[in-house]
């Protein structure tokens, strides 16, 4: 801040050095990989009862759009959008996932007909809030985060397995060029489920990633930390319980699973989801990735990125001519 006689002038800068030195350990509990094998199991047992209905007036380019609905961990509803090519043949599959709080809607999908795009609800979002919507009374990240069980980033997280359940169903999916993609709460729902399913997920595309390295980012954010501050102390949870339920789900220690190539963009003015926290998930895979900065972007990307994204998709899957 520099002071005048007119008043202050301020200003934001940041910079990054080295960002790839960034260390943040892993810091998974001992039975961290039987508990996520547990919860493949519980929802394998769940019969999907997959559900397809075509919506007419948002097929009439040259793509057909349906509604899926489907059962996940828990037999919960969950919903999305399935967007097909009407000319057939075997094509590669988008896995599309939503940021917080967000309804994830046709128009955020990959609009050409060379691919499938599959744009997932997760439970508690859009129109997958028939069986579980913790928002009218209190935060979403801080849903049962006492019990590691019941927490709703374990169901989120199996919501997207049953997606690629759903894909692997479907005659016109190329299954072996299955791809996720999603920003912020979406670029963390891409980087567990790349990890939770590494056979079947072939590229992984998070921009501005969250759920990553808790303690740290709750010293660094203001929102959403000052909400769950709040629910912990109106439900007398300590920082230590829910820090021991987090982290199941910190990205950062799910990253030694994924299997594919990774592709992350970030943006260095970001307070919501800070360069620190992407970085010290981005640091712990251990496949071949790379990672783009935009110097002047808070918690978002532009719009090229997006053109970008999809090109560097169908060059790492062979589709670019």
């Amino acid at each position: 801040t520099i002071a005048s006689a007119k008043g202050n002038l301020k200003s934001n800068v940041k910079f990054g050095v080295e960002p790839e030195k960034i260390v943040s350990p892993e810091d998974y509990q001992s039975d961290f990989h039987q508990y996520w094998e547990r919860a493949k199991k519980e929802l394998a047992a769940v019969d999907p009862q997959f559900k397809m209905t075509l919506v007419d007036s948002l097929s009439t380019g040259t793509k057909n759009m349906y509604v899926v609905e489907m059962r996940s961990l828990g037999n919960v509803q969950v919903k999305g959008w399935y967007a097909v090519p009407k000319k057939p043949g075997k094509y590669p599959a988008i896995l599309h996932v939503q940021g917080y709080s967000s309804f994830l809607k046709p128009e955020w999908m990959y609009g050409g007909d060379d691919m499938i795009s599959f744009g997932l609800n997760i439970r508690g979002h859009g129109f997958s809030k028939l069986d579980i919507d913790p928002w009218p009374t209190h935060p979403y990240i801080a849903d049962h985060i006492h019990d590691k069980e019941m927490y709703i980033y374990r169901g989120a997280y199996m919501d997207c397995r049953r997606a690629l359940d759903f894909l692997c169903t479907r005659p016109e999916v190329d299954t072996t060029k299955l791809v996720v993609e999603g920003g912020s709460q979406g670029g963390a729902l891409s980087a567990a489920t790349a990890a939770l399913n590494p056979e079947r997920i072939k590229l992984c595309l998070p921009h501005v990633p969250f759920l990553s390295d808790f303690k740290d980012y709750f010293a660094l954010v203001n929102w959403p930390g000052n909400e769950v501050k709040n629910y912990l102390e109106k439900n007398y949870i300590s920082w230590d319980q829910a820090f021991y339920t987090l982290s199941y789900i910190d990205i950062k220690n799910l990253a030694h699973l994924i299997k594919c190539p990774v592709f992350m963009a970030i943006g260095l003015m970001d307070d919501v989801c800070p360069p620190h926290i992407n970085f010290a998930f981005y640091n712990q895979v251990k496949t071949r990735k790379e990672y783009l900065v935009y110097p002047f972007s808070g918690h978002g990307v532009p719009n090229e990125y997006h053109k970008l994204k999809y090109d560097w998709i169908k060059k790492n899957l062979g589709i670019d001519k």
